[in-house]
């Protein structure tokens, strides 16, 4: 019997020209892992909404069709009546923390569905650990990085013990290791305990390997549902094993590396290796030396030494509470630290926001906190005041990074892409030579990330310094030519891109692991290689 059953469901929101959903028809048996994958915009987040009755009670629209969920209709049923059920997890934990600590907000789910108190404390701790968060239980959850909260927002709703689990991006915010704990955690549950998981992704090299389904949403309503090697043959989402399966003809994508190694292996398919870039170490655009952050007695970064070249590229890899942000916080100016930092003869710390921003600019993990005007014409011009720059310099920046969006559109309503584009332009319009992106292809498709690639690689080839702190090797491998590593805050590794990704096996992206030792990174790298 089907769990979770959609019969002919629509979906259209109020002014929309199109349904969101149209006429989607599929089934769930308990115990299986489904995989919603399509471009950003498609609608994965209203079709994850429509399991537990976010949608359409709390966003509005219509729906039409039906939604079966353990044999209950969500249009009868609010989130509420089946929290018992479905726990459901969306792309923001922070915003859905009603808590201070992660042990409250961990039994909180629990408390408000009557669970006896020496059972609640029992669930707690088997969540901690299998979380692998114990050590975090007193901490406020304001001071956890981006990584910590999202394995905290899944525990809070795992403690509940929900029959169906809906995940919006779970490991977005995730270093690979941390990945592979949350999804081994999952995994679990849906084989030994029967849990049902539906989890929307963009970075799919990561979990289609655990997938029993894929539910491939088009772009234009309709979606195709079926075994997860034959929907990513046919879908227009290429992860690396995708893009590799159509570089050398396979029919069916294979799921994970081992599968495409023994396929490699068995048809003799050996690319030559990519030739390390040379990384310019001449002009400095910024130097760091020695620079420390302290929060009390905890030590986020530990006495680094870091100089960025005019026209490079740079990847900053580490794993959750490595101390990267802090560390672009650092260089940027915005935080006390210790240390000597120098952009072009200044110490940005030293210097108003606005004159620091026209040294160093910082992109944030969420760069929607950067936009707070009614309409993308108002941010740019407010950005061309606060720079100091010509009226139309940041609209003009905008159309540089190929992104064509009309000046009344209200920046809420534009995808992630688009709205990331937006806050480069402004960001941007102080012309700094360095620029710093904390984990931009969070909440990215596949070729949003293509674009943001070329953006950054025109803007290097302007000048501009770039520090990318990422846990999406996959882009890091596509996008720069430098990679440094940091853990307990200090610097690691320091070298070439393909040196650093394809000696760790942690950070090694997908076509490295297939074609080891043969040293390559992108499927790029082994079409050129076996031509």
């Amino acid at each position: 019997m089907a769990v979770i059953s959609f019969d002919r469901v629509g979906v259209t929101y109020a002014d929309a020209e199109r349904p969101t959903l149209d006429d989607i028809s599929f089934e769930l048996p308990e115990g299986d892992l489904c995989l919603v994958i399509g471009a950003t915009g498609t609608g994965k987040s209203t079709l994850l909404g429509a399991i537990n009755g976010l949608v359409p009670h709390f966003t509005g629209g219509t729906l039409t069709g039906r939604v079966l969920v353990d044999g209950r209709d969500t249009a009868q049923n609010r989130p509420r009546d089946l929290a018992d059920v479905v726990g459901y997890v969306g792309q923001d934990p922070l915003r859905g923390f009603v808590t201070d600590t992660v042990e409250d907000e961990i039994a909180y789910g629990m408390e408000q569905l009557g669970i006896a108190p020496t059972a609640m404390r029992k669930r707690v701790e088997e969540t901690l650990d299998l979380m692998g968060i114990a050590d975090l239980r007193r901490r406020p959850l304001t001071e956890l990085s981006g990584g910590q909260q999202q394995r905290v927002a899944i525990a809070a709703v795992l403690a509940a013990q929900p029959r169906i689990l809906v995940l919006d991006e779970p490991t977005s915010a995730l270093d690979p290791t941390a990945a592979q704990d949350v999804l081994a955690a999952i995994g679990t549950l849906v084989h030994d305990v029967g849990l049902t998981v539906v989890l929307a992704e963009h970075r799919l090299e990561r979990v289609m390997q655990a997938a029993d389904s894929v539910l491939w949403l088009r772009g234009d309503g309709s979606a195709l549902h079926g075994p997860p090697g034959a929907v990513l043959a046919q879908s227009t989402i290429t992860p690396p094993l995708a893009a590799l399966a159509r570089e050398v003809g396979w029919a069916e994508v294979p799921l994970s590396v081992r599968l495409a190694r023994r396929r490699a292996q068995a048809q003799g398919l050996r690319p030559a290796a990519v030739s390390p870039a040379t990384v310019p170490t001449e002009p400095v655009a910024l130097s760091a030396r020695g620079v420390e952050v302290r929060y009390g007695d905890l030590v986020a970064v530990n006495g680094v030494d870091l100089e960025l070249a005019e026209g490079t590229v740079t990847s900053l890899l580490g794993r959750n509470g490595a101390g990267k942000s802090s560390l672009l916080w650092a260089l940027q100016g915005a935080l006390s630290c210790s240390g000597a930092i120098e952009v072009r003869g200044q110490d940005p710390r030293r210097l108003g926001a606005a004159e620091a921003r026209r040294l160093v600019t910082l992109v944030p993990q969420t760069a929607v906190d950067l936009l707070y005007l009614p309409s993308v014409g108002a941010e740019c011009a407010q950005a061309d005041a606060e720079s100091d720059a010509e009226p139309g310099t940041a609209a003009a920046l905008l159309a540089e990074l190929g992104v064509d969006l009309p000046p009344e559109r209200d920046p809420r309503d534009l995808s992630e892409g688009q709205r990331l584009a937006l806050v480069l332009a402004i960001q941007l319009a102080a012309r700094p030579p360095v620029l710093l992106l904390d984990e931009p292809t969070r909440g990215l498709d596949y070729r949003a990330k293509a674009e943001l690639r070329r953006i950054v690689t025109d803007l290097a080839a302007r000048g501009e310094a770039v520090l990318i702190s990422t846990h999406d090797v996959e882009f890091a491998a596509a996008t720069s030519t430098r990679t440094v590593l940091m853990a307990d805050g200090e610097v690691i590794a320091d070298g070439t891109t393909t040196e650093v990704l394809t000696s760790s096996p942690a950070y090694a992206p997908q076509m490295a692991k297939v074609f080891a030792p043969v040293e390559v990174l992108t499927p790029d790298d082994v079409a050129r290689g076996l031509s």
